[in-house]
């Protein structure tokens, strides 16, 4: 056996500047040697690319300290899945070890095999009984897999005990959603949030993961700490745990000032009373194809899961010349961590703070009511589910008449369309504009040839009812709201 490390690297005491620094989980959280640490942003592979490496043979899993945890990473590992089968059909089972499939290849990881076990409920222990755990590690012997993906949420005690039996690293449903996002989270605010996530995540399971629990001296031994540092005799568990909310509390304060940002934004957007309509839907269901359609944006789209994390509003206008904004969201999923909604709230938000929600549903999926409930469910979380909804099937260009028939049938208010091809976008655009708020204040003026700028005001955020040109202005009747309204009071008629 090695010899442990016993070298610790301190955590900064605030955030770098660009917050662009590698997140806390992953071995790339420790700078190379030689490497200038502030320059360091660990791998930022595209998906193909990492699918192209190849896979990094014995990983660690031993969690010697807060600062050294690889986050058991998944990317470049050869994996078998595990489910637990409590309710439901045994199609609903093999449709979730479908899509567990999936968010394991997202992950970059070659799945090897899959095993699901039919319970009442999973084993407190175990996750999965004792013959399956027998029959779990044998397939990882056969196979030379080197992780076990479970599909739930584990408990500490659970994926210690699974990795003493099964002789290989055990990761949980919650572990590998937040790798993914961890991975394609771009902007600033996305890695903070992910990390956020990640770190409460690790709070929660201290005890199971890395329990050395020897004594560490306080006082002049105590790395300097000096006066406020650590008391005497503090385990490596209570080190952990006050670098961890130190750390919590300076991501969550850079979250409040970037989200201060979009609150500026959403603000000019009310006062000027632009129509705002969020693109919800479950992940890969096609929400940044139909923005691409709807406006042009030109938006990353990829063939995996959850490849937006990043809010991106965009620029509509209805024939009328009426303006309004598209926001394409990130992606949901059944059992989303809880963690994540929390830490990614303030840009879920930007759908509870819609005039309409688009609703994207992956119409090719082999349970696509099931992406209904899922996406609801989550909107239930953030108070969004009492706003008005448009259903949209996309994907129908790979959708039988069959089953479009039984979607029709199931689903009789809802639309369908194909990103992709284009059909039936035009209605959907149509059926988007048809349900933009209209401006409530009516207004009778004659507005002078040299204020042609209330004019297209009304063009771009009101409607008008009637318009006569007349030698002294231009007489109309229109409908703006409150604040624009009270620029024509100079020009109003009985």
């Amino acid at each position: 056996m090695p010899a442990e490390e016993t070298d610790e690297t301190e955590w900064s005491d605030d955030l770098d500047e660009s917050d662009e620094g590698p997140t806390l989980f992953g071995d790339d959280f420790i700078p190379i040697e030689g490497d200038d640490p502030e320059a360091y942003d660990g791998d930022q592979l595209e998906l193909a690319e990492r699918l192209s490496l190849r896979r990094v043979p014995e990983i660690r899993t031993d969690l010697q300290d807060i600062t050294e945890v690889e986050y058991r990473q998944l990317r470049l590992e050869r994996v078998v899945l595990v489910s637990v089968w409590t309710t439901g059909t045994q199609q609903d089972a093999e449709n979730a070890m479908a899509e567990l499939k999936l968010l394991a290849e997202t992950a970059g990881s070659e799945v090897l095999d899959g095993l699901i076990q039919r319970r009442q409920h999973p084993d407190p222990a175990t996750y999965i009984g004792r013959g399956k755990v027998t029959e779990v590690r044998e397939v990882v012997q056969r196979t030379g897999a080197d992780t076990v993906i479970c599909d739930g949420e584990l408990s500490s005690s659970q994926l210690r005990n699974l990795e003493d039996q099964i002789k290989v690293k055990v990761v949980d449903r919650t572990i590998l959603i937040l790798d993914i996002f961890a991975q394609h989270a771009k902007s600033a605010e996305g890695k903070a949030q992910v990390e956020l996530a990640q770190l409460q995540y690790r709070k929660q399971r201290l005890r199971g993961w890395g329990g050395n629990l020897s004594r560490q001296a306080g006082g002049q031994a105590a790395g300097g700490a000096g006066i406020g540092g650590r008391g005497p005799g503090e385990t490596k568990i209570e080190t952990d745990r006050r670098r961890i909310n130190t750390r919590i509390a300076l991501l969550k304060r850079r979250l409040r000032e970037m989200d201060t940002t979009r609150e500026t934004k959403r603000a000019e957007r009310h006062r000027n009373r632009i129509p705002s309509v969020a693109i919800v839907g479950y992940t890969n269901a096609g929400k940044s194809s139909l923005l691409n359609r709807l406006t042009g944006a030109g938006v990353l789209v990829e063939d995996a899961l959850f490849a937006t994390l990043d809010p991106t509003t965009r620029r509509a206008e209805a024939p009328d010349g009426r303006v309004y904004t598209l926001t394409d969201t990130v992606g949901f999923v059944r059992h989303l961590p809880t963690d994540l909604i929390e830490s990614f709230r303030s840009t879920l938000e930007e759908s509870a703070q819609a005039d309409l929600l688009v609703h994207v549903v992956d119409g090719a999926d082999p349970d696509p009511a099931g992406q209904v409930e899922a996406v609801r469910q989550v909107l239930g979380e953030i108070e969004a589910t009492d706003l008005p909804e448009l259903l949209v099937f996309n994907k129908m260009d790979l959708v039988d008449a069959t089953t479009r028939l039984e979607l029709a049938s199931a689903f009789p208010s809802a639309m369908f369309c194909s990103a992709r091809s284009g059909a039936g976008v035009a209605e959907v655009q149509a059926a988007i504009e048809a349900a933009l708020p209209h401006p409530e204040v009516e207004v009778r003026a004659l507005v002078p040839y040299s204020r042609g700028d209330l004019l297209d005001k009304v063009h771009q955020h009101g409607e008008f009812v009637t318009q006569e040109h007349t030698p002294d202005g231009t007489r109309v009747v229109a409908r703006v709201h409150p604040g624009l309204a009270g620029e024509f009071a100079p020009y109003l008629e009985d």
